[in-house]
């Protein structure tokens, strides 16, 4: 087994979905779905059965039983083993504790702001502040009605950082247009400066 294939990001995830109760893929893409829009996007039907293969072969799942449903094909229930159990609490440990450099579009993206033009790039900032605003208030507002359902804090501790850091996100994005506007951020000299004239 390709030692890549453990070091996916969504092996974390597995293991801790796992962790809270046995499931079958299926209602695994399902509930990793439903509970953030980041993993909608990341996460295939493909890469998590070749995940959950991956990790049986490694010991750390077994599989626990199989459903059928009406005329639904048979699925496999999966459960987190002792080993599995342990590797999670590894990986936690090791990532809550060391900080790792992650790379962004967005930060990819800001590197070459410049090259919008003055005018472009206050533009291109409003509407990321605009959308980053609406998106909070939404998450805002699911935050909410969890926390009022009774879903334990602790249960949606994720949450509430990635509003923190989307919060930090929307005030640097202010901050920056701010200075675009007032002139106190420097703007690059030659070819970039044609740039932003043409695009003034």
């Amino acid at each position: 087994m390709p030692r890549r294939a453990l070091d996916n990001p969504i092996v974390l995830l597995v293991l801790g979905l796992l962790l809270e109760q046995p499931t079958h893929p299926h209602q695994m893409l399902a509930e990793l779905r439903r509970r953030s829009d980041a993993h909608a996007a990341a996460i295939t039907r493909g890469t998590l059965y070749n995940t959950v293969a991956a990790l049986t072969q490694a010991g750390w799942l077994a599989p626990l039983e199989r459903q059928r449903s009406g005329n639904r094909p048979e699925r496999t229930v999966y459960a987190l083993t002792d080993a599995g159990r342990e590797e999670l609490v590894r990986r936690l440990d090791s990532q809550i504790r060391v900080p790792q450099r992650e790379f962004s579009q967005f930060l990819g993206a800001v590197a070459y702001l410049g090259a919008l033009g003055r005018g472009g790039a206050m533009e291109a900032l409003a509407e990321r502040g605009r959308r980053l605003r609406q998106r909070t208030a939404e998450d805002e507002q699911r935050l909410e009605e969890a926390l009022a359902a009774g879903v334990p804090r602790m249960h949606v501790i994720e949450a509430e950082y990635a509003l923190s850091l989307a919060r930090a996100e929307i005030a640097w994005v202010d901050s920056v247009i701010e200075e675009l506007q007032s002139g106190t951020l420097p703007w690059p000299t030659g070819a970039a400066r044609e740039l932003e004239e043409e695009g003034a």
